[in-house]
């Protein structure tokens, strides 16, 4: 017989939501009537992109790990919901907590809701309105399926209430990604890439470009790494490659890039180096005069930091980094991110944001505002304890 706690079952599968779920699991351990139970997809599996994370943020290691490796976007999903379907066949939790919009976010919440298993997103109701990005279905599909959705800002608040989301299952509960990052900056000094990299004292910017439509067609990959090579003519750019973007760019022979092969860079140019791990990135962004990214996660960061950031893509899902950060989405012309980045560099001076300034509840305590929740929820909803195990 099991006992009367509520068992969580918390789903990472990529990079972004291993930042989200850290600070979380973290203070769900605090409750002694909670138990949780880490499931890691293995959508990331390299230790740059995986393993690090677990080990720099100071989360356990999962207690189950599916292993469901790369492929297309629908021969990974269905892996990860062949997977997940099995274990929750042996080991039934009592809900289920994703995180974010990757693949395993949504496979995790359909494999839930089939099974009738109470679904808590955490991120939900973030929309790009562009349904030809992957990120955006997984959005839409899992916030659908959920029956706790714990919004980071209030644009997510409206998007679900015109989607016809009862508001009894919402809660605006401010940003997990910004527990992590206070708890990370007081850690950040440890990283010595910068110093490394000779960039201490130094103007430099940051890159970091993943996205589909961004680094797949080699025409449109030439024509960004010129307007990016022409920045870097002025002064450094440092280029954290994610491995499926750095394979792109091995095919396509790009000009303007630089190999990193270690010690402190020599000057201005477009410096390729492989994944940094979190507090390595982390620190970079922090001292940088400017981040030009594709990345949702950091255009957040980025606004939290006050540092400006050139979003290269033609919309975004939290418009509260354009509303109250520092966040500028540029669209997708080499010559307008070439522009924008060069009055970047001419007429801005980053530095810290007042706590005043940021979005509401970005304070680094959404954890415990989310356990909270939970913890409400079950008390009002929970069954008795026969009717969580399953029938044979």
């Amino acid at each position: 017989m099991r006992d009367d706690r509520l068992r969580i079952m918390c789903i990472v599968g990529a990079r972004p939501n291993m930042m989200k779920i850290a600070p979380l699991m973290a203070e769900l351990r605090l409750h002694k009537e909670i138990e949780t139970v880490l499931v890691h997809t293995g959508q990331h599996y390299d230790y740059s992109l995986s393993q690090v994370f677990f080990d720099q943020l100071n989360v356990p290691d999962p207690d189950y790990n599916l292993q469901a490796g790369s492929g297309t976007h629908y021969a990974q999903t269905a892996e990860i919901i062949r997977k997940f379907g099995e274990l929750v066949q042996q080991d039934r939790p009592d809900m289920v907590l994703v995180a974010g919009d990757v693949n395993s976010t949504m496979a995790c919440a359909l494999v839930a809701a089939k099974e009738r298993i109470p679904v808590a997103h955490v991120e939900a109701g973030l929309r790009s309105f562009d349904r030809s990005m992957p990120e955006e279905i997984n959005r839409i599909v899992t916030d659908a399926l959920s029956d706790l959705l714990f919004t980071t800002e209030e644009s997510g608040n409206r998007n679900l209430a015109n989607e016809g989301v009862a508001p009894s299952k919402v809660f605006f509960v401010g940003n997990l990604m910004i527990d992590s990052l206070v708890k990370a900056l007081e850690r950040s000094p440890e990283s010595s890439l910068r110093s490394e990299l000779g960039l201490n004292g130094r103007s430099y910017a940051v890159l970091t470009l993943h996205r589909p439509s961004n680094v797949d067609d080699e025409d449109r990959l030439t024509s960004t790494f010129d307007a990016i090579g022409q920045i870097a003519q002025r002064i450094p750019v440092v280029f954290p490659a994610h491995p499926r973007t750095a394979r792109n760019i091995e095919g396509a022979r790009l000009r303007a890039l630089k190999t990193w092969q270690g010690g402190p860079l020599p000057g201005p140019g477009l410096w390729l180096m492989p994944p940094a791990p979190y507090l390595d990135f982390l620190g970079l962004v922090q001292r940088a005069v400017m981040v030009i990214t594709d990345s949702g996660g950091v255009q957040e960061e980025t606004t939290f930091l006050g540092i400006p950031c050139l979003t290269y893509r033609e919309n975004t899902e939290r418009p509260v980094t354009v509303s109250m950060g520092t966040n500028r989405v540029v669209g997708c012309d080499p010559q307008r991110l070439l522009q924008s980045a060069l009055e970047v560099l001419e007429n801005t001076q980053p530095g810290p944001v007042p706590a005043a300034l940021r979005p509401p509840l970005w304070d680094g305590h959404t954890a415990p505002r989310i356990v909270r929740i939970l913890k409400e929820s079950w008390l009002l909803n929970r069954p008795s304890v026969e009717k969580r195990v399953p029938v044979p």
